[in-house]
Formats: C-alpha cells, sequence, structure tokens
C-alpha cells in the first residue's frame, strides 16, 4: 500500500508532467502519425531531416517521461523538455493565441502551464535525491 504522507506535491506533478509526455508518443506510435509529425517539420524549413527530428522528439518524449516518472537526471530532463515546448509554441502554438480551447484552439497556454510545471521540477530540491 501506497503512504501518501510521504508524497510532495512535486512528485505528484513530476509523475502527471512524465504520464503526459509518455502518452503523446505512445499515441503518435499508435495512430501512426509520427510520418505525418515529420512532414509538419519539413514543411517548417527542417527538410530532409523532418522524419528523423519527428522520430528523435517522439522517443525523447518516452524516454523522458520515463526518467521523469523514476526521478531520475530531472534537470537536464525538464530543460530539454522546456526547449522542446518552447519549439512548438515557436512554430505552432503562438500564431494560435493564448487559449487551447474556448477563447481560441489550439492557443500556447497548455505549453505554457507544462514549461512552468517543467521549469518547478527541475529548479526543485527534489532533483538533488534523484541524481
Amino acid at each position: 500500500m501506497i503512504n501518501f504522507k510521504h508524497i510532495s506535491g512535486l512528485t505528484l506533478l513530476r509523475f502527471a508532467v512524465g504520464i503526459i509526455f509518455i502518452s503523446h508518443a505512445v499515441a503518435r506510435i499508435q495512430l501512426g502519425t509520427v510520418g505525418g509529425f515529420g512532414g509538419f517539420l519539413d514543411a517548417q524549413g527542417f527538410s530532409p531531416l523532418g522524419f528523423y527530428l519527428a522520430w528523435g522528439i517522439t522517443c525523447y518524449e518516452l524516454l523522458g517521461g520515463a526518467l521523469l516518472l523514476s526521478g531520475r537526471a530531472l534537470k537536464w530532463v525538464c530543460l530539454i523538455f522546456v526547449v522542446h515546448q518552447l519549439g512548438g509554441i515557436t512554430m505552432v502554438h503562438f500564431k494560435q493565441g493564448w487559449f487551447v480551447v474556448g477563447s481560441g484552439q489550439g492557443g500556447m497556454e497548455y505549453s505554457f502551464l507544462l514549461i512552468f510545471s517543467l521549469l518547478a521540477i527541475a529548479f526543485s530540491n527534489s532533483f538533488r535525491k534523484a541524481e
């Protein structure tokens, strides 16, 4: 039985963020959309490397998500994910505005929340214990 008295809020946040990244990667693989993501990256100026970048990002989401769940290398995993999210904001979400749904569509609020969640995890004292 898990003793929830010893689980911190940052640990719960770390688990949630890890699951989010893993689920995005798994969905991309299961739905067969990695190639489409690669095509999008090609169209953004990464041609002819889009396909390989898409697989690299997908694999990093799996690996980085697993490292978040395990509590290992948190500082570096989170900082790389911050760069990943900033790339998403720059290439996709910024031009869509702020809101993901409701007053807008596809905006950057979700990425903004992930960035600050990742920074909270990276710069907390918890990464010293885990590394």
